[in-house]
């Protein structure tokens, strides 16, 4: 663990292979690439990979004008500040390339590694533009078609005494039915802010931090566009470009791609299917399981619904459809189909110049099933860079943890082991001398009862044996009554180790995947942007350990 620190923050920096949450893949991965080389388009920790794939990804014929105009189109409708504007124009240049990065539209801008993903992708390109001399742009990628409304309605955060609060949007109709663009706010998300204003503990940052949210998540705008203006608000004065992926006025573009995808039912799951089963092979997991009747598409009426074969008919909500007629109306109405998590991808890297995508766990695994879906398709795969991973804490959370020492992943654990330890810790020294000693005494004396009786009577040995299980069972339970005692006497050890432990693992899961993070912004208001984006690491495999 290496710590650093400047006049604004302190940084500790862990190996990500210490954290117990994280996959044999990820830490190989950033540790051991050449074990999954075969599953990737290039190391991205060598330069020269780097140059490799800016050279593939100029040279693949892409729409960038078609593409800009959308982007132009966008943006202006969502009031863009202007060095999103800017940065968006620069895709049409033949020697631009993309960094892009993506996630569902979560309400209030989603968990905090949602803000980790799109600091990333920023980082990235103005160091291909420093480092490489590349023209690079951050694109964010609004997943906005998933239907999983549970997964992007509610936020959590963290109210005055830290006790968690779940604040969450009322269900529209036909909610995990419908893609998430065609859901329209309406005056739910209003008491919504109500609740977090309600809910957050008062800063000099919240009236500031409420009035942001009202001017994108209001009544009569739909939830991905509302996602889309509070991201371009945060981040749109850095360059960052976000993308609607259900934009109609963008699917003839991604048109060639579902035409091949119902002209070759099934080869896409195919193919991650059996790159599935060798990363199995290699002791890693398969992120995305095999659907061998499936094609790696959705058809959109209002609904959202997977296209299903059997044998040369297609299924769709029960309804037969045949292979061709699909294949005419994709030309056609191609505003009709929507990638799966498969062949996302593809679309993404068939419209952007993607040099690299910036991914999360669980991206970098289903990513490492595509190598041959992309070679199937004729697009050049992009490198894969892991997001920055990191854990923020007050400055009372950091004392604690610095004071008694706490490893950060002992806190995850959700009972009372490591509390209990510390709390041991805390007795006095006699105290807990005198009863290891008497622990030691008894053991000793007794042993020597249970080797002598057996000369006198046979059958007391297992009466000797009986009465030092007794007398060990006596002496832990006074041992018990003494650290319940020190608990009475170290509640305030208890509330910390409490409050700290919902800080970092709300949940028990790590906090960049569950706390929103608008707890943040309220907490350390707009600098917390520039602290992050000057602290977080370059390197990949390290988690950040950061007081603001």
């Amino acid at each position: 663990m290496q710590e650093s620190s400047t006049a604004a923050s302190s940084v500790v920096t862990i190996d990500i292979r210490r954290l117990p949450w994280v996959r044999a893949l990820l830490a190989d991965y950033v540790y051991r690439f050449d074990a999954l080389a075969p599953f990737y388009a290039g190391d991205p920790a060598r330069p020269e990979a780097w140059r490799e794939a800016v050279s593939r990804t100029r040279a693949h014929a892409r729409p960038r004008e078609a593409l800009a105009r959308v982007l132009e189109a966008q943006l202006a409708r969502r009031d863009a500040p202007a060095a999103a504007r800017e940065a968006a124009a620069r895709l049409a240049r033949p020697d631009t390339v993309a960094v892009v990065t993506g996630q569902q539209a979560g309400v209030l801008g989603g968990p905090l590694f949602t803000l980790l993903k799109a600091l990333t992708a920023i980082r990235l390109a103005r160091r291909l533009e420093s480092e490489y001399g590349v023209p690079s742009v951050a694109v964010f990628w609004i997943d906005a078609e998933d239907h999983d409304w549970d997964e992007v309605a509610g936020t959590i955060v963290l109210d005055a005494d830290y006790e968690l609060r779940s604040l969450r949007l009322p269900s529209p109709p036909r909610a995990n039915e419908v893609p998430v663009a065609s859901v329209t706010l309406d005056a739910g998300v209003t008491g919504l802010l109500d609740e977090l204003r309600a809910s957050l503990a008062p800063t000099e940052f919240t009236d500031e931090l409420i009035a942001g949210l009202g001017t994108a998540y209001r009544p009569g705008l739909g939830m991905a566009e509302a996602f889309g203006r509070w991201l371009e608000r945060l981040l749109g004065t850095r360059g960052l470009v976000v993308y609607d992926c259900a934009d109609p006025a963008a699917k003839p573009l991604a048109a060639p791609v579902f035409v091949r995808e119902l002209s070759e039912l099934g080869r896409t799951w195919q193919l991650a299917s059996a790159a599935g089963a060798s990363l199995e092979a290699r002791g890693y997991h398969a992120q995305v399981t095999s659907h061998t009747d499936g094609v790696a598409l959705f058809y959109l009426d209002g609904g959202r619904h997977a296209i299903h074969r059997d044998g040369d008919t297609l299924i769709i909500d029960g309804r037969p459809h045949s292979a061709d007629a699909l294949r005419r109306e994709a030309e056609v109405h191609p505003e009709r189909f929507s990638p799966n998590v498969l062949l996302r991808p593809l679309v993404q890297d068939t419209l952007f110049p993607t040099v690299a995508y910036v991914g999360g766990p669980s991206e970098l695994a289903y990513l490492g099933q595509l190598r041959q879906v992309y070679a199937h398709f004729g697009v050049p795969m992009p490198l894969v860079v892991p997001r920055a991973t990191a854990t923020l804490l007050d400055s009372a959370a950091a004392r604690f943890l610095s004071r008694y020492k706490v490893p950060l992943a002992a806190l995850q654990p959700q009972d009372e082991a490591e509390l209990n330890r510390l709390l041991e810790a805390q007795l006095p020294p006699v105290v807990e001398e005198a009863l290891q000693d008497a622990a030691r005494t008894i053991e000793a004396k007794m042993a020597a009862v249970i080797a002598a009786v057996p000369d006198l009577d046979p059958t007391l040995e297992g009466a000797a044996r009986s009465t030092l299980g007794r007398m060990t069972h006596d002496l832990r339970a006074l041992h018990q009554k003494v650290i319940h005692a020190a608990k009475r006497r170290h509640e305030t050890l208890r509330r910390q180790f409490v409050r700290t432990r919902t800080l970092v693992f709300p949940h028990g899961h790590p906090q960049e995947r569950t706390l929103g993070f608008v707890w943040f912004l309220n907490r350390y208001g707009p600098a917390l942007i520039d602290i992050l984006d000057r602290e977080l690491p370059a390197e990949a495999g390290v988690h950040v350990v950061l007081t603001p």
